[in-house]
């Protein structure tokens, strides 16, 4: 591994060493093995960590104390009812890549076609998609021309997959009207279904058929540090970067960093106060930390809202209002459920430390390449349903989803396993561990919106952060109806025994909506599930889940947006060939500069936004297009080692 040494100056500095960062790096370093390059990360190196190389172990990265995700603090919101949201991102070499759950979820071509901007269309990005990936799924009606075949990232349902109990699922989403379909992440699945209301699918995993994460790093970067062939790709890790520099003509030169023992971010404790110390950079400085952390990088550097930047005496290089503006990401709820499923069956004996970790490992237990998480769902309300969550919501629908058929309005996953602390989950009678599963329901096309603005040139000083959640009412009435779908969705499982109450609404004495202490019935037939009545909900219901969701919103880990492409005149950061507006060599490369949102998990569109953008580095530096020059690393995927 090549490691800076201070004084070395570089072709390229990317301020952040993420998902979309590793991408562009190495594509550009196999392009051109003479292109210097420096990955400044701000937190530690994730090659060969055992709890990132082994999937079942990414909840691990979510605890409290965890030293490989930053936590952003929010400022408290009257629509949360007064809480302060924290909201977790990637704080380790590759980015959420590292720490993320995994699912393969790209987005619809239409989201990707509703960003109107040039060369990012889904006809013009379908390519890319294809480039990233090696698709194993096999299903004959899956269109595999719709997929890649030689990437660097496997998709596939790793090496432990829970038929019966998936299957289980899907006959319940079958009941309450649902499609079950082979493909939906096709870019034009309609995903109406038979009746309207969506589809379910068997979900496959950004996992390899060996078992291991196909994180960014582990793909894209270590096995070209680890070959020895790219002397000139540089890593600079533990250390945060604070700003960029820049000559009299307004050109990005360089940037400042300080080491960062600590994973959390600038600000949030933790933080030596030593340097900080410079690097030069020859051609380009591309900031890549996040749609939390780009913006302050950005504002430090005097590129912002010149109201922002005079009121902190911070000389104004480029007016850009709407730096660290329009943050989004999908609300996400978790509800678990008590379960008849066998321990074979949830990840519960790990995350809780009945089974040994280490011993998982030594046995190559083939459960640590599973991520618990075999079924989800794109899904949409019915007519019904749409007239029952008010005018502020059918307003959305009929602008942005009633002729759009392959938007939905939610996505769901089925995770077997219970991920929170097991200390506080009730002991059965019979002194047998109950296994659990949790039905996550998250916002696919959010309309509240936050920010995220630095309030001090010290670094050590935290940035003022609105997550925005629920800002918007239609986003509340959008969960109040999640939560209902998904209960009747898991009721109908022979594996449903009961809600987990503390994860659940307290509804009034007397209510027919009660919490259930087991199952309602074990299905022998479909026709079963199909006749189960539905739940009944009051007005007084449907406060309790708003008192409930308000209470327990969360991130999704999907944050962005924060510095968005555009025209300059309509609120961009970046154009469309990633360059920030009003100086010259500093671009930018992560989620923070979508134009909107994707109805899906954001991992697809980080990997697809650093192929985009090292297509684009590669022009603008002469070197034609990059093409296939990173295929498939079988044989030198330093994740098949022994860990």
């Amino acid at each position: 591994m090549t490691t800076h040494v201070e004084g070395r100056q570089y072709d390229i500095i990317f301020a952040g060493g993420g998902t979309a960062a590793c991408v562009a790096a190495g594509r550009l370093a196999v392009a051109d093995p003479n292109l210097s390059i420096l990955l400044v990360e701000g937190g530690r190196n994730n090659y060969n960590d055992p709890t990132v190389v082994n999937p079942a172990m990414y909840i691990a990265h979510l605890a409290p104390d965890s030293q490989t995700a930053l936590f952003y603090q929010a400022n408290s919101e009257e629509a949360l009812n007064g809480r302060k949201a924290i909201v977790p991102c990637g704080g380790i070499l590759g980015g959420g890549s590292s720490i993320n759950f995994m699912m393969y979820t790209r987005a619809q071509g239409v989201d990707f076609d509703d960003w109107d901007t040039e060369g990012w269309t889904a006809k013009d990005l379908l390519p890319l998609m294809k480039r990233l990936e090696t698709y194993h799924l096999t299903d004959p009606d899956i269109d595999q021309s719709l997929h890649g075949h030689e990437g660097p990232i496997h998709i596939s349902h790793g090496t432990y997959f829970q038929e019966e109990a998936a299957q289980d699922v899907l006959d319940a989403s079958i009941a309450t009207g649902h499609e079950v379909t082979a493909d939906a992440q096709d870019l034009h699945k309609d995903i109406r279904g038979l009746k309207g209301v969506g589809v379910f699918s068997k979900w496959a995993k950004y996992i390899s058929p060996e078992g291991k994460r196909q994180d960014a790093a582990h793909a894209y970067i270590h096995p070209l540090m680890q070959s020895g062939g790219y002397p000139n790709l540089h890593l600079l890790l533990n250390s945060k970067v604070t700003r960029v520099t820049f000559d009299e003509n307004n050109h990005a030169n360089g940037i400042e960093y300080v080491p960062t023992p600590s994973s959390q971010p600038v600000g949030m404790g933790g933080v030596q106060n030593t340097g900080p110390f410079q690097v030069i950079a020859r051609r380009m400085v591309v900031v890549s930390a996040g749609a939390l952390g780009t913006p302050s990088i950005l504002e430090r550097s005097g590129v912002g809202s010149k109201e922002v930047l005079e009121r902190l005496d911070i000389p104004v290089v480029s007016n850009l209002p709407d730096v660290g503006e329009h943050y989004q990401d999908h609300h996400l709820i978790l509800y678990p459920y008590k379960t008849s499923l066998k321990p074979s069956e949830t990840v519960d004996g790990l995350l809780s430390g009945r089974k040994d970790f280490g011993e998982a490992i030594q046995n190559q237990d083939r459960m640590l390449g599973w991520n618990a998480i075999d079924v989800c769902s794109k899904i949409r309300p019915t007519d019904k349903e749409i007239e029952a969550m008010g005018p502020k919501f059918k307003e959305h629908w009929n602008k942005d989803f009633k002729d759009r058929p392959t938007r939905p309005v939610m996505l769901t996953g089925v995770v077997q396993g219970f991920l929170g602390d097991h200390k506080v989950l009730p002991q059965r009678e019979d002194g047998e561990p109950q296994q659990y599963c949790m039905v996550g329901a998250y916002t696919a096309y959010p309309y509240s919106r936050g920010d995220i603005h630095i309030t001090s040139k010290d670094v050590m000083t935290p940035a003022s952060f609105n997550t925005g959640f629920f800002k918007a009412e239609a986003d509340v009435q959008k969960q109040i109806w999640a939560y209902k779908k998904q209960r009747e969705i898991y009721r109908r499982t022979n594996a449903y025994s009961g809600e987990l109450d503390f994860g659940h609404p307290k509804f009034p004495a007397g209510s027919k909506a009660a919490l259930q202490d087991g199952p309602v019935a074990r299905f022998s037939s479909q026709e079963d599930r199909n006749n189960l009545s539905e739940i009944e909900y009051s007005a007084e219901d449907d406060e309790a889940i708003e008192k409930h969701v308000r209470d327990n919103v969360n991130t999704t880990w999907h944050s962005l947006g924060t510095c968005r492409m555009a025209p300059r005149d309509k609120g961009g950061v970046v154009d469309a060939t990633l360059n920030v507006y009003g100086v010259t060599g500093l671009k930018l490369c992560d989620l923070s500069i979508c134009p909107g949102n994707v109805g899906a998990n954001t991992n697809n569109t980080a990997l697809l936004v650093g192929e985009k953008a090292a297509d684009i580095l590669a022009k603008d530096l002469g070197l034609g297009e990059v093409g296939q020059s990173l295929r498939r690393m079988d044989s030198a995927d330093p994740r098949t080692e022994k860990v």
